[in-house]
């Protein structure tokens, strides 16, 4: 033991120790959707890991920007002293966009970010000035990547200058490799990840599948990826926002091939908190869905009616049970 413990002094840096000193405690940010907390993290008080990479995939317009943006606001809320930095490779954040989703401005760095070699320096430079920072002075802050697949690289940009129309066979490595040096600077710094990426159809399968691109940098460094889906959600004629199918493609923290169904608005409402919870409780049997209503309490109430005033309904003895059941569910073990 005494020789361990030279080792570790030896070594001397704050990231080296026993394995029976290392906080085993899982940290989490609260996704603003009970049901997404349970997905990923297989708790519907958990959340997106805090410190390691969060990926969210999809076809085009299944909400991805939507989707992270509200995650970000329900952290800037949860953590007022708390801030972003956002690289943003598709011009889509503006200032118009920003404010519909009710985001605090002053706590959010915008980053447009065009090569995959200015994504990795750029994140990297932040990171290093964030872990230089005495670690008590540090507020909780959050890194979203928006999206890797519009992200090209500088050989790309020279060869199209040069009108040379080849393909560029290296942007795979050049993402396996910034992801190389993201991964553990982050867990160091207590600093999650959220990355956005295209999906696209796989010719030849047998069964209709789904990939992720951008090759394999992104699947290895993702200790969560997530792919999503979607439907219209209207209010009468009116598009108000999606119902979002999210099945879990890969986990490190709970059970893989899991889908759930999220309701996120287009306005500063966001994820809906409580959508996804009333199949969660029929799944555990805490009540039945009669003919399209709940028996809660003793009534036979419409679905409606209970996301209309959520709180008398999922009571902290009710989000106990839900919790109870989510653990059954999605979690590991």
């Amino acid at each position: 033991m005494d020789f361990l413990k030279e080792i570790v002094k030896e070594i001397g840096d704050d990231y080296t120790q026993l394995a029976a000193d290392i906080d085993e405690t899982e940290q989490f940010i609260d996704t603003g959707s009970y049901i997404f907390n349970a997905v990923v993290s297989g708790s519907v008080f958990g959340g997106v890991s805090s410190n390691k990479i969060t990926a969210i995939a999809g076809e085009s317009s299944t909400g991805k920007t939507y989707f992270s943006l509200a995650v970000v606001k329900n952290f800037l809320d949860s953590n007022p002293d708390g801030y972003c930095l956002y690289f943003d490779t598709e011009a889509a954040v503006n200032k118009g966009l920003l404010e519909s989703r009710g985001i605090d401005m002053n706590r959010l760095v915008v980053v447009n970010v065009v090569t995959i070699e200015e994504f990795r320096s750029k994140a990297l430079r932040a990171i290093d000035i964030y872990l230089k920072t005495n670690t008590e002075d540090r507020k909780p802050c959050m890194f979203v990547l928006d999206s890797l697949g519009m992200l090209s690289t500088e050989k790309e940009i020279r060869d199209a200058l040069d009108d040379k129309q080849v393909r560029d066979m290296t942007k795979s490595q050049l993402v396996k490799g910034a992801f190389r040096m993201l991964t553990l600077k982050l867990g160091q710094a207590n600093v999650p990840l959220i990355v956005t990426n295209h999906t696209y159809d796989v010719i030849g399968a047998y069964v209709p599948t789904k990939e992720m691109g951008g090759g394999s940098g992104l699947k290895y460094a993702a200790s969560t990826i997530i792919y999503l889906s979607k439907k219209k959600e209207k209010d009468g004629k009116e598009v108000i926002g999606n119902i979002i199918k999210a099945k879990t493609h890969k986990s490190r923290l709970s059970k893989e091939n899991k889908t759930v169904e999220i309701r996120l608005y287009y306005d500063e409402r966001g994820l809906d908190k409580y959508y996804g919870l009333l199949e969660l409780g029929e799944i555990g049997g805490l009540w039945k869905n009669v003919a399209g209503r709940y028996e809660m309490n003793g009534k036979k109430i419409y679905a409606k009616q209970i996301l209309a005033n959520p709180e008398e309904y999922f009571t902290p003895e009710v989000m106990q049970a839900l919790d109870e059941i989510a653990q059954q569910e999605f979690s590991y073990g």
